[in-house]
């Protein structure tokens, strides 16, 4: 322990000049600004006195220290979204409000009336460095351009079409149009959606725009209404016609067969009759007999023999009795 001490006191005896403390101090410096890291879902962009020189995905990376490189991160895998008329509280987007919503969302239509609309344009930041160095300000030229496209498309409609059925209309032509100018502007980001939120005539004339749009919705339920009856009546009756139908070419084919039948058997029995007309004609007659017969209850036979007709009941049993 006191060999220890006598060690320590030395040392601390010694004399350290300042060059060697500023050495020291140096190198931790320099090894302190050697390394960065870059956080998930981002890029960061290597500046060497200012100048770009390279792109390193997310995680520990080295430089040179001392301010000669510097590093940006730029969240590249982040989806993000700007709002034009309104603005949503806890954003960490700078570029994600406007600065005057109410001047945004004005606009005036192809029939030259006025417009509350409310839209989101969302887009990722696809080439970092073309991002950072190709356009100055690019998230505030991104907002002057979805502005600008948008007040096109608007001012290419009507009011109605613009409140009720040309959303998804303009929506697309928004968006399709934004992708084309953002290439053209080589902006570094894509376009992913754009999506109308709130649009809305002024406040003066809402009343009546809400009135209209109550009756045509309810025209539209009304014209749902009868789609669905005449789907269902329309179909039910041309069922019951092709039933009808099915019956009466059933029938006729019925009809036919059996008139074809009935002259096939009577050809037989004329050709039968031809051949032998008294034993063809007694024939019939006694078949006839045969049948007729016993479905009657009474029976009454006529001779020419016979002066007078008697009549013969028939038996419990209702079999014929023969005459005596």
């Amino acid at each position: 322990m006191e060999n220890e001490k006598s060690l320590a006191e030395r040392l601390a005896a010694l004399p350290v000049s300042p060059a060697a403390a500023l050495t020291v101090f140096l190198v931790l410096i320099g090894l302190w600004t050697s390394f960065f890291t870059i956080p998930a879902e981002s890029e960061g962009i290597v500046l060497r006195f200012g100048k770009y020189i390279d792109k390193v995905p997310s995680g520990l990376h080295s430089k040179l220290p001392f301010g000669i490189d510097s590093v940006v991160a730029v969240p590249t895998q982040r989806q993000q979204k700007l709002e034009f008329g309104f603005s949503t509280p806890g954003y960490t987007n700078p570029d994600q409000p406007g600065t005057e919503a109410a001047l945004e969302k004005s606009m005036v239509t192809g029939d030259l009336n006025s417009a509350l609309v409310e839209w989101i344009v969302q887009y990722r930041i696809t080439e970092p460095e073309v991002y950072l160095f190709e356009v100055r300000e690019p998230g505030q030229t991104l907002r002057d351009l979805s502005e600008a496209v948008m007040r096109e498309v608007v001012g290419d409609r009507t009011v109605d079409e613009i409140i009720t059925i040309g959303r998804q209309e303009i929506e697309d032509s928004v968006l399709s149009r934004m992708q084309e100018l953002a290439r053209r502007y080589r902006l570094g980001v894509t376009i992913n959606q754009v999506q109308l939120k709130n649009v809305n005539p002024p406040v003066p004339v809402q009343p009546s725009f809400n009135e209209v749009n109550r009756a045509q919705q309810d025209r539209e339920n009304l014209i749902n209404l009868a789609n669905g009856e005449y789907n269902k009546a329309v179909p039910r009756a041309r069922g019951a016609a092709d039933q009808k139908i099915r019956e009466a070419e059933g029938y006729r084919f019925k009809r036919i067969n059996e008139a074809e039948g009935d002259a096939r058997a009577f050809t037989t029995v004329l050709e039968q009759y031809v051949k032998a007309p008294d034993v063809t004609r007694t024939r019939i007659y006694l078949e006839t007999l045969g049948q007729v017969l016993p479905q009657a209850r009474q029976q009454i036979i006529v001779d020419d023999k016979v002066q007078q007709i008697l009549p013969f009941l028939s038996s419990p049993s209702d079999l014929p009795v023969s005459p005596k």
